[in-house]
């Protein structure tokens, strides 16, 4: 029986002709969301609090910094992190492109939010 089509990831097919940032693939599962994303040298994803879920990032090639509660880690190729729900965290490509895949467990559409204690003033 193998893996249904859609549950297989082929990196190269699904970057093919991405220039943009963000996501290029996702996969869902009964159990589990994973997202193929991709960001462009000096870009990236701003701070934020996801209070549901664990997120899983596997770095497949470039360079980031990962913050998380304002605590820097360098991520590089091969590399890979498990940031635990509840924390502020943000990332940004420092040699790329970045390309990295997230893994948590399924639920629905949410948007990170900011608490107002780590908002910054324009």
């Amino acid at each position: 029986m193998g893996l249904p089509a859609e549950l297989l990831i082929n990196v190269a097919e699904a970057l093919r002709g991405v220039e943009y940032d963000g996501p290029a693939y996702s996969a869902n599962s009964e159990q589990l969301n994973v997202n193929l994303l991709r960001l462009a040298d000096g870009a990236s994803i701003p701070q934020h609090i996801n209070d549901e879920v664990d997120v899983l990032v596997v770095i497949i090639q470039g360079t980031c910094k990962l913050i998380v509660d304002n605590e820097m880690t360098v991520l590089r190729t091969g590399m890979a992190a498990v940031i635990p729900r509840g924390h502020l965290r943000a990332l940004r490509c420092t040699m790329g492109p970045l390309v990295y895949l997230t893994c948590h467990r399924k639920r629905a559409p949410l948007m990170p939010t900011i608490p107002e204690s780590a908002r910054v003033s324009a």
